[in-house]
């Protein structure tokens, strides 16, 4: 069958509109239906058509209202409609099965009895060309041009989304029949070129170079591999080429910088940009507008606003203001949700109602997360020997949400309901309303997060100053691949640029290749010394003294040894890092004091203690045994990580590998004792020195804790039942973190011991025992109150998707140690469907089977779902090294909620017709004015305009085909488009407006707290990076993965089957 019309007939005469069945055979009409018999099943493939958000489509003159049983206005709803195209007389009848992907148009009769040549131009004269058409038939231009209803409401419901009541009028669509559920099969995001139409973000749909595209990046198909067509083949949807030619820049009107007019016909949307101007080319197009998709930009955009104008008061429970949005929090007694987020600020009063829901039920805390400059810092109270007020019973905290009783002679713990006497020192009388009178000039009373004083019942031994001790690789590989000149020229900036180092901290420092070699840092030197141990076997640290020392007082000793270093070991022809000995070393040298382990590798050790063996095997890539590559070789690591917990030491790795490393044995290291991991592969200074040396600078400047020790406590009722980090456990209450930094989170699951009070609220209390910087013992506590509930509703409605998604994403990393990432692909996209599903039921059973309805919480929850497949940690495809997809597990294991929420999803700004308050300082906010950001789909790139594209501490430029040359002498300093030098990874300071804006945009996006790293240009059609950007498009189909709307529609598909009666042949399906 052709998916295209016939051409129009001669003369400028409309055909009549087709009769009823006109074009389809007989045996292929349905005959008129009765009164209550059910309408023709719907074609296979169908999809759902957008409606548009907080727009309803106007009645028609039928006077069709709204049906009873359809959910409230209260509960905002987002509904795509399927829909049928009618028949147009004289095309074929529909085939019974899927439709082809590429096919020649039917030849028409004058073009009949040419040569093949001659029917090949007729057609090119007669006929669009397929890569510009939408996959779907269209009608002809005649019947486009129709004044009909159905046009009318077709247009009104396909421009975007709802959210309100379900729309009157509209049909529901029609059970399939029994074929066609016998022929239902479940339906995940996995790429299936033959069944899947083109993409939204097919890209502009480039054609490969006429001289050959360039050589693919590793992990992408060449031109001639399957996904392309030849040359020859007939035109049709064609696949994202990043790096093909473009046609050249034509004239625009208005300035050199301005927007194309194309732009401002899209329908606006709040805190977005507007897509990008149309090319010559016309991509296909999908029936559904990926514009009406759910987007966190516009979420973001509308979240922000409201924080703009206001604080936010704890004290509401609800409505916490999102990861990624700027605000300033007032503590009224429960915690800032920069410490703990929860899952759900409704909890379901029982398990059953849980269940039903199928949400997860977590709680994600980042203990010592840094607060806004406008927010209040942590309070630190000290009660002296006797320590802080306690339940004797369940030994929680003293915290605003205990009651006193007995005119203030005791107290009620509202953990565990215990009745506790007051000490006599405590008393205060109360007033009317039953509080204390002193409450207000009592932080521990009044604020949901407060620090105590360790007593001595906590002091396991005499807290010391924390100890950085850095450990660099002095192999070849280090010294010629440039890592040992950038990591003595970083460490020594880390030092003394800066904020410096957390205060009271000390350092020491260790070279190693095939022996060990301590230096003596001691002030009272001229010059450091060297000590050298070559019996890696049984290594000690020869110095008793002067090994860690004030970075200050030894100023002018580790300076001189930093800039020495490079020329010490340039002629070090030394191969293999002895890891295991530097780990017994560090563990001997930091016993009794704890601290912080810097180590700098470079290749796998295969030497002393500890050295491992080549073990990838590419043939188990993408298989069911690559999770064994997931597993650590032995135990020496992870027993030695152990020993560095007991000390409370942690240990941060820096890989800069050229080949395999095994992270996952060597990641023991860093994700037993609670440090991170960084990873640079194939490292080259000029290119990845900038980012590594910004990496080390925070990590080692920003706050930092030793010897941890975590515990969440729950209402009675509440238990947890997992906990998700890099952590250490040894029973299943107390977690401990050798190392705790501000960026430090910690997930858990909580699970339920019998039913909550309803009536009452439910409680958490996260304490942190830790020694500070400087040698203290403190004692950190964080208090949240949550609603109650016994309605479904409620729990959707104050569902948190941010902190959501983030303790899943570390669900499934731990799971995929075990079991297979196709499983846990399968496992994602059902909890995604079954979420879904279940508002579907319980929340809006009246509304039509042909809407897709979403909860306002979790409108993106497809989205972020498709993001995390899409990931190098979890995605299918045996191109990811073993490696990355181990280093990248780690990530989304030790990310906070925030940093998860920039990973899934990246930030685009455009950057090439600012305004002029975008991009500069706003005094009353105090941040930079940001232009609205554009949705991650290559076809919201503009190829006259230019984009800053930030990915998890990532910063590209991507430049387009047509930008002018005035903006890029502007903005770069160079004369036109080829004449950018790529190769130089950092913005230029010029004396231009448009190059200040953009460097000011570029600090906004990642302030240099974060870590501002080096910027990676990339020119449309020029360079193979742009293969790897447009991998970062999470919107497009990429990654072995499909489109956001193909997916969006897949997950549709697989509600309408879990909402249909389950016959016997069909049992229920069940998400475990």
């Amino acid at each position: 069958m052709s998916n295209v019309p016939p051409p129009p007939p001669t003369g400028g005469q409309r055909p009549p509109p087709p009769p009823p069945g006109a074009g389809i055979p007989s045996s292929q009409q349905h005959p008129p239906m009765q009164q209550g018999q059910r309408p023709p099943p719907p074609p296979p493939g169908a999809r759902p058509q957008m409606q548009n958000w907080g727009q309803t489509p106007p009645v028609s003159a039928g006077g069709a209202h709204p049906q009873p049983g359809f959910p409230p206005q209260s509960a905002p709803q987002y509904r795509p409609i399927v829909q049928q195209q009618p028949p147009h007389p004289g095309m074929r009848p529909p085939p019974q099965g899927p439709m082809q992907a590429q096919q020649l148009p039917p030849i028409a009769a004058q073009a009949r009895g040419m040569s093949p040549m001659q029917q090949q131009q007729y057609q090119q004269q007669h006929y669009m060309p397929q890569n510009q058409r939408p996959p779907q038939m269209q009608p002809p231009v005649s019947q486009q041009q129709q004044p009909a209803q159905m046009t009318a409401a077709l247009t009104q419901q396909m421009g975007g989304m709802s959210i309100g009541q379900p729309q009157p009028g509209v049909q529901a669509q029609p059970p399939a029949s029994h074929h066609h559920k016998s022929r239902a099969k479940r339906v995940y995001a996995t790429y299936d070129q033959q069944a899947t139409t083109a993409p939204a973000g097919s890209a502009g749909g480039y054609m490969p170079m006429a001289g050959g595209a360039p050589a693919p990046a590793p992990g992408y198909p060449s031109a001639s591999q399957p996904g392309y067509p030849s040359p020859a083949a007939p035109a049709g949807p064609q696949p994202f080429v990043p790096g093909a030619p473009v046609p050249a820049p034509a004239p625009t009107t208005g300035g050199p910088y301005a927007r194309s007019g194309s732009m401002g016909q899209m329908p606006a949307v709040p805190g977005q940009q507007a897509p990008a101007q149309q090319a010559p080319y016309d991509p296909p197009r999908p029936r559904i507008d990926p514009n009406q998709m759910p987007s966190p930009i516009a979420v973001h955009a509308h979240d922000q606003e409201i924080h703009n104008e206001q604080p936010y008061n704890t004290s509401f429970k609800t409505n916490v203001p999102l990861a990624c949005t700027d605000f300033t929090a007032i503590d009224e007694g429960n915690s800032n949700p920069r410490f703990v987020r929860m899952t759900m600020y409704n909890v379901p009063h029982t398990e059953e109602l849980l269940k039903a829901s199928h949400l997860p039920l977590g709680i994600v805390v980042q203990p010592l997360a840094d607060l806004s400059p406008s927010e209040t810092p942590v309070q630190l109270i000290d009660f002296g020997q006797e320590g802080p007020i306690r339940c004797l019973r369940c030994k929680t905290y003293i915290n605003p949400h205990m009651t006193f009783i007995d005119g203030g002679k005791r107290f009620v713990c509202n953990m565990c309901r215990h009745e506790n006497d007051v000490p006599d020192d405590y008393f205060c009388n109360l007033d009317m309303a039953g509080r204390r009178l002193d409450w207000e000039s009592r932080p521990e009373l009044r604020n949901g997060s407060v620090e105590f004083v360790a007593t001595k019942e906590f002091i396991a031994r005499d807290p010391t100053p924390t100890s950085f001790v850095f450990a660099i690789d002095v192999t070849w590989n280090a010294v010629q691949s440039g890592m040992l000149a950038k990591a003595a020229a970083a460490l020594k900036e880390t030092l003394y640029n800066g904020p410096g180092l957390p205060a009271g901290t000390r350092v020491g420092i260790i070279t190693y290749d095939r022996s060990a070699h301590f230096y003596n840092l001691s002030p009272s030197l001229d010059q450091a010394q060297m000590m050298v141990v070559p019996d890696i076997q049984d290594v000690f640290v020869p110095l008793n003294e002067g090994f860690v020392v004030d970075p200050l007082e030894s100023q002018h000793i580790i300076e001189g040894l930093l800039d020495s270093l490079p020329s010490m070991f340039a002629r070090n022809r030394t191969a293999e890092p002895v890891l295991g000995a530097v780990i017994q070393a560090a563990h001997e040298a930091l016993s009794g004091r704890g601290g912080k382990l810097f180590i700098l590798q470079t290749a796998l050790p295969t030497l002393g203690p500890g050295s491992l063996r080549q073990r990838d095997d590419a043939k188990l890539h993408n298989t069911d045994k690559e999770k064994t590559l997931y597993e650590p070789q032995d135990s020496y690591y992870h027993d030695w990580a152990v020993k560095l917990v007991e000390q409370g030491i942690s240990c941060n790795l820096y890989l800069f590998p050229s080949t395999y490393i095994d992270t996952a044995t060597i990641g023991q290291l860093s994700t037993v004792t609670g440090g991170e991991m960084y990873f640079y592969p194939g490292f080259q200074a000029d290119r990845d020195g900038a980012r590594f040396a910004s990496d080390l600078r925070v990590d080692a400047q920003r706050s930092y804790g030793a010897s941890g020790v975590l515990r969440i406590r729950t209402s009675d009722g509440l238990r947890v039942d997992e906990h998700y980090g890099n952590l250490f456990m040894r029973n299943h209450v107390d977690v401990e973190l050798a190392g705790v930094t501000s960026d430090s989170a910690v997930a858990a699951l909580l699970q339920y011991d019998g039913k909550l009070d309803e009536k009452q609220d439910v409680y958490f209390q996260v304490a942190l025992l830790y020694t500070t910087s400087d040698g203290q013992r403190r004692i950190r506590v964080h208090n949240l109150a949550i609603p109650c509930t016994t309605l479904i509703g409620n729990i959707f409605r104050h569902s948190e998707m941010d902190a959501s998604m983030n303790l899943v994403a570390k669900m499934a990393v731990a799971e995929a140690m075990a079991t297979p990432l196709r499983q846990i692909r399968e496992k994602l996209t059902d909890r995604c469907v079954q979420i879904l599903t279940a508002y579907r039921r319980n929340c809006a059973s009246g509304s039509s089977p042909g809407q897709l309805i979403l909860p306002e919480a979790y409108k993106l929850a497809p989205l972020y779902t498709l993001a995390l497949l899409k990931s190098p940690a979890l995605r299918g495809g045996a191109d990811v090294p073993i490696d990355q997809r181990v280093y990248y597990m780690n990530l989304l294991r030790q990310f906070s909620v925030r940093k998860s929420m920039d990973y899934f999803y990246p930030t685009i700004v455009p950057v090439h017709s600012l305004s002029e308050t975008e991009g500069t300082e706003d005094e009353k906010a105090g941040r930079v004015v940001l232009p609205p950001f554009v949705r991650a789909s290559y076809t919201m790139l503009d190829p006259t305009g230019a984009y800053l594209l930030v990915h998890s501490g990532s910063l590209n430029l991507w430049l387009g085909r047509q930008v002018p040359s005035s903006f890029i002498q502007e903005s770069l300093g160079a004369g036109s488009l080829e004449q950018v030098n790529v190769h130089v990874h950092s913005l230029p300071k010029l004396d231009t407006t448009v190059n200040q804006k953009i460097h000011a945009i570029a600090r906004q996006l990642i302030p240099p707290r974060d870590g501002f790293v080096n910027v990676q240009v990339v020119r449309q059609g020029l360079d193979p990076n742009e293969v790897q950007l447009a991998s970062l498009l999470i919107e497009d189909r990429n990654n072995d993965n499909m489109t956001y709307v193909d997916f969006v529609c897949a997950i549709h598909r697989q509600i309408q089957r879990e909402i249909r009666p389950k016959g016997p042949l069909e049992p229920k399906w069940n998400y475990n």
